[in-house]
């Protein structure tokens, strides 16, 4: 979950903390991860490791490597691998098989130069543990028996409804600041009269100088730096979660992969938000449209605007749809029920056995 400053800095790195945290409440568990400066901490049960000061393969920031990390490896029963497609992982999953042990991997995006650039690396994991039906699509996994969906979690008593909170006409978009998140297509979708706060770190400057020309006479307001109590507080205000990702950009840009959970909008609708998203990647596997919240077509500023503006007018369907959400998310999406699907994965008829859980 750190990077080299040692800052949490998106969904994936929630992603791999959260599920090490809860997992190490049901069986030993250590996060082993790279940054700055060695350390060695307790979180809860969960034992975190930093290896400080990786080399990174072919200069490439997210592909850090460190043979300290193979001790980590030797020590643990099984390792669970949050990245296939770098160099850390693929040689974890070659020492794990010749020290006998279990080796499983989850793909949250991104990869860098990496054995798995010439050939497949499939074959070194026992199982593939995808976060989404359309991961595991994506991946060319589906219908292979060691591929398997466990999906992502919220934490719940975290993200939750306050009804103490009054709830702004506004919207809320949470998550990096790029192209593909589509968030130009959420700024010209804004109706007249709406707010809309944009909540995410900086990834692409020339992304944000574009973004704010087109929020200009617009109640548009962006904030690079919220913890965690400042990012409850406004999903608890907003009116409801929007995630506009596209497939292709307003550069002219194309990707496959915008979206392979969307977790701002599992952590909206825990609060109670009805979400809205666009039909693409894993995005209406999370939202049921017309139950949840509601799903339009990408780059379309006027579908989005008729959702937003349909939500503005009527607040008793708007709650009703946040109501579903969150007990959607309490159903299907809780790290405590992917700790027992990666359990079940694992083979482990007992919760006794330590976890290694491997992170970059």
């Amino acid at each position: 979950m750190f990077t080299d400053n040692d800052g949490i800095i998106g969904g994936a790195e929630r992603y791999v903390f959260e599920l090490a945290r809860h997992m190490a409440d049901v069986t030993p568990t250590s996060l082993v991860t790279f940054g700055r400066d060695e350390r060695l901490e307790h979180v809860g049960a969960l034992r975190i490791r930093v290896i400080g000061r990786p080399w990174h393969v072919r200069g490439q920031r997210d592909n850090p490597f460190a043979f300290a990390l193979l001790d980590e490896v030797r020590r643990a029963d099984i390792i669970h691998c949050h990245q296939p497609h770098i160099v850390a992982s693929s040689v974890s999953a070659i020492t794990a098989r010749a020290f006998g042990r279990r080796v499983f991997t989850s793909d949250l995006g991104g990869g860098g130069w990496d054995l798995s650039s010439y050939v497949s690396t499939d074959g070194l994991y026992h199982g593939h543990l995808h976060i989404s039906e359309y991961s595991r699509r994506i991946a060319g996994h589906a219908g292979k028996p060691w591929a398997h969906v466990i999906w992502g979690g919220v934490d719940t008593a975290r993200f939750s409804p306050d009804p103490s909170v009054q709830q702004s006409a506004g919207v809320l978009f949470v998550g990096r600041l790029l192209p593909h998140k589509g968030i130009d297509t959420l700024i010209r979708a804004l109706p007249s009269g709406m707010s809309a706060d944009i909540i995410g770190p900086v990834c692409h400057e020339r992304y944000l100088a574009d973004l704010t020309v087109l929020a200009e006479g617009k109640r548009v307001r962006f904030h690079h730096d919220c913890d965690d109590a400042a990012l409850v507080d406004a999903y608890r205000r907003a009116t409801c979660i929007v995630l506009p990702s596209v497939h292709d950009d307003m550069y002219g840009g194309h990707t496959d992969v915008p979206e392979l959970l969307g977790q701002t909008l599992l952590e909206g609708m825990a609060c109670g938000l009805p979400a809205v998203c666009t039909d693409v990647a894993s995005l209406p596997e999370i939202v049921e449209d017309g139950v949840t919240g509601l799903v339009v077509p990408p780059n379309n500023p006027d579908a989005l605007r008729a959702a937003l503006q349909s939500l503005a007018n009527d607040p008793v369907h708007a709650r009703r749809l946040g109501v579903a959400a969150r007990a959607s998310v309490a159903s299907r999406f809780t790290w405590p029920s992917v700790v027992d699907r990666c359990l079940t994965h694992y083979g482990l008829a007992e919760r006794t056995l330590p976890c290694e859980a491997v992170a970059h």
